[in-house]
């Protein structure tokens, strides 16, 4: 039986691909490993958003290029986002890869694996499709058995200025809703008690395949869905967020109260400049109602500094904006200048010294909002999904609230009285805290 290794970068999008990608090899009998140094075929999930991101994706092909070098029948396929953008500059830079594979091609996967074995001389490409019907097929979960992410469209329409992902991730391709309420169930039905919706832009869910927005049907119907704890809904542009939409978000009890709204900026006219389709008074109008109509809502969002042209004054306008308005979690970026896209041309391109004195700045700020919302949980009872135990310690715990997204947000440090079970929900009384971290005991 061939073995596969499979790496995967980036996004959670990427995750769910590769776990796509794992059951349809397993189906067609290969054996999935997760050690490359034993495998047939080393699969490499690459992302290329931002400049360090595709950085990573190179240094771990040249890492797959060592085990090849020891073991030369080894077969080394990029996919992803980097296979889709610079297939014919890596082609050129790194021979030892034998096989790009496009963002709308990893379907068939299999069927590359099977033309390598027949012919090891030349390099495969298979980009031609970033359009590609999504697949529905079944996966190998690869996050905790308690958590899984689910993909609800494909591709984006947005096209803003500084973002490459249309041009390599294609128009906006959703899913029919009763394919994504059945997969849901079938997670539910092997023990995930949390699903996190994703797309390029979930807001936008249906608009393709149904002529409106779905995201407020949908979670309805995964509301009902025994099982289910936690709904967790990411990368919500802030122009799709509907009166219909807060209702839901207020009223079903499984959905937890966090909304992921990407803002990038707050300035008119570097949003503008960015493409964006919000104003700042359309920003401050949806956190207002956010605030007022759903209780205990947790807003996160990502902005970025030093976008050319972006002036001092506009960047105070910025922080004045993260110190007022307390967003609960956020993350900065540092533009990051990308080939083909409209920004990458732009007049006054901001110094990457400056961008950094203003990224040092921006997070700064937020630290101190969040160490001051954090206070705010002190002697409150959270529920916490118990995630890990700590190491050498007897009955030391970490999980997340429903403030916290994996891998992104805060963490709970949990002392408990007993053992706790790895993927169980537990009231937990908040005892101290930290600038993004709680500290507590169970009750």
């Amino acid at each position: 039986m061939k073995k596969v290794f499979i790496l995967t970068l980036g996004c959670p999008k990427n995750t769910v691909d590769s776990e796509n990608i794992m059951y349809l090899l397993k189906e067609q009998g290969y054996e999935i490993v997760d050690d490359a140094t034993i495998s047939d075929y080393i699969i490499i999930n690459t992302c290329t958003f931002i400049h360090d991101a595709m950085e990573e994706s190179i240094n771990s092909i040249l890492e797959a290029t060592l085990v090849k070098k020891d073991r030369n029948e080894v077969k080394i396929i990029v996919t992803g986002c980097l296979a889709q953008r610079y297939h014919e500059e890596l082609l050129k830079e790194i021979p030892e890869v034998d096989a790009f594979v496009g963002t709308g091609e990893f379907y068939d996967m299999a069927k590359v694996l099977e033309k390598l074995d027949k012919d090891s001389e030349s390099t495969l490409v298979n980009v031609e499709n970033i359009n590609c019907p999504i697949v529905e097929t079944d996966r190998i979960l690869s996050t905790p058995s308690y958590t899984a992410y689910l993909k609800v469209s494909e591709g984006c329409d947005k096209h803003c200025t500084y973002c490459v992902i249309p041009s390599i991730r294609g128009k906006q391709r959703s899913r029919k809703l009763e394919d994504i309420v059945s997969e849901a169930k079938r997670l539910a039905q092997r023990g995930v008690k949390e699903i996190i919706l994703i797309a390029q832009d979930v807001g936008e869910y249906g608009t393709d395949l149904y002529g409106k927005r779905r995201l407020p049907d949908l979670l309805e119907e995964l509301n009902n869905i025994e099982g289910l704890k936690w709904i967790r809904v990411l990368y919500i542009y802030p122009e799709t967020i509907s009166d219909e939409l807060i209702d839901k978000l207020a009223k079903l009890d499984k959905v937890v109260k966090y909304i992921d709204m990407p803002l990038q900026h707050i300035n008119n006219d570097i949003l503008k400049k960015m493409g964006r389709r919000t104003s700042k008074e359309d920003i401050l109008s949806i956190i207002r109602k956010l605030r007022k109509n759903v209780e205990g809502i947790k807003i996160r969002s990502t902005f970025i500094t030093g976008f050319p042209s972006e002036t001092k004054e506009q960047h105070e306008e910025l922080l004045e904006f993260i110190r007022l308005y307390q967003l609960d979690r956020v993350g900065f970026f540092k533009y990051s200048r990308e080939e083909g896209t409209p920004a990458y041309n732009m007049d006054n391109q901001i110094d990457e010294e400056v961008k950094e004195e203003r990224y040092v700045e921006l997070m700064k700020a937020q630290e101190e909002v969040s160490e001051e919302l954090m206070e705010m949980y002190l002697d409150k009872t959270l529920e916490v999904l118990v995630e890990e135990e700590v190491e050498g310690e007897d009955n030391v715990y970490i999980g997340r609230s429903y403030m916290d997204c994996p891998e992104i947000d805060g963490e709970v440090y949990i002392y408990a009285h007993k053992p706790l079970e790895i993927g169980g929900f537990y009231d937990i009384l908040i005892e101290d805290s930290m600038e993004y971290d709680l500290i507590g005991r169970t009750i």
